[in-house]
């Protein structure tokens, strides 16, 4: 019974997220329709009310498997926060039939509201930003949607900063909708959004979902030293995307093995406690295959990690320094190097210790 809200919204969501993408086995690694069907409901006897899922998503049928289970009871509609993204294309060889365009945006939402058998839709997300589409035509087109009560909320993934805070002023100048998410991929393994998206979605107003949190499988607990090769069945095999981890990776891994005996639970359990204890974070989406996984993940919610064994996991996990936060570093140290800053005590510079005031 533990909810935040999206952002500067209203917007009540569960932490953990069932996402849409192995809701279908039509791209051939997710739960076929039947399994689909009880991992949705088991979700919902959890406490579980937030499913994200995309147009894309084993080619449609993710949200008519969603439909069917959600959609089409209102006395269950009403109580469930339905998420689902446009942009890419469904329409092989129609050069309107992705983007974010408006023709592209109205004729996407069309299908979704069909296949999801709802009127509405909780939150539109814009998958990826597109390029060629002016920034007012996307969104004075998303604005319309929800004027017209066929969507209540918007959001954006995997966009740069600086796009969002322009999008963000421009909505708020011309009276539009604003969004009130961010979707970006976060884990111990992918931290690189931390030097400017992070901070960005808590300047503007953004809640984050993240996407991803166990790096594609990687921090699943099926992968570590002992278990460095192939793993059969798995999504990333299937995909062809598995390697060698690397060492980096796998003392990660090690650390979370330890927590995850300590706490009496799984690496993946602990991996996603991780993520749900930073900043800014929502709610994050876990894509499930089975039951079994689907509750050994929502067990996250209940793991306390305390600042120690959080610190451990960030000192592991810590990406190269951008230039950003380098010279963020630096420049604390020019403006109060030895004095403690709202809990921040940058290092004192040598060469201003014998500067006298008033001197020169």
């Amino acid at each position: 019974m533990n909810y935040k809200t999206v952002g500067r919204s209203g917007l009540r969501v569960s932490p953990i997220c069932l996402g849409g993408m192995t809701l279908g086995d039509d791209w051939g690694w997710g739960a076929d329709e039947a399994e689909s069907e009880k991992i949705i409901k088991r979700f919902m006897e959890l406490g579980g009310n937030f499913i994200d899922t995309a147009n894309i998503y084993s080619n449609n049928h993710s949200e008519k498997i969603i439909g069917n289970v959600v959609g089409s009871q209102s006395s269950i509609r009403t109580g469930m926060v339905l998420a689902t993204k446009f942009g890419f294309n469904v329409f092989p060889g129609n050069p309107n039939g992705g983007g974010s365009g408006a023709k592209a945006i109205l004729e996407n939402v069309h299908h979704s509201l069909r296949r999801l058998q709802t009127d509405y839709i909780d939150l539109l997300w814009i998958h990826a930003w597109d390029w060629n589409t002016p920034l007012q035509e996307t969104l004075r087109t998303m604005d319309d949607l929800v004027s017209a009560g066929k969507v209540r909320y918007i959001g954006v993934s995997n966009t740069p900063a600086w796009k969002i805070a322009q999008a963000q002023m421009t909505a708020h100048f011309k009276g539009w909708t604003p969004f009130v998410g961010l979707q970006i991929e976060y884990s111990l393994l992918e931290r690189r959004v931390e030097d400017e998206l992070m901070p960005m979605a808590e300047e503007m107003g953004l809640g984050i979902t993240t996407w991803s949190p166990l790096r594609g499988g990687l921090l699943s607990g099926k992968y570590n030293r002992r278990n460095n090769g192939m793993v059969d069945d798995s999504r990333r095999q299937k995909t062809g995307d598995e390697a060698p981890l690397k060492e980096n990776e796998l003392a990660i891994i090690d650390k979370l093995e330890e927590l995850a005996d300590a706490h009496h639970t799984t690496v993946a359990s602990v991996a996603l406690a991780w993520v749900l204890s930073r900043s800014g974070v929502c709610s994050t989406i876990i894509g499930v295959r089975n039951i079994n996984q689907l509750e050994a993940n929502a067990a996250a919610i209940s793991i306390g990690l305390n600042e120690a064994e959080i610190a451990a996991l960030d000192n592991l996990s810590m990406p190269p320094v951008s230039f950003v936060n380098a010279n963020k570093a630096a420049t604390q140290m020019f403006q109060h190097g030895g004095i403690n800053l709202n809990g921040v005590t940058p290092p004192a510079l040598p060469q201003l210790a014998t500067l006298q005031v008033g001197k020169y």
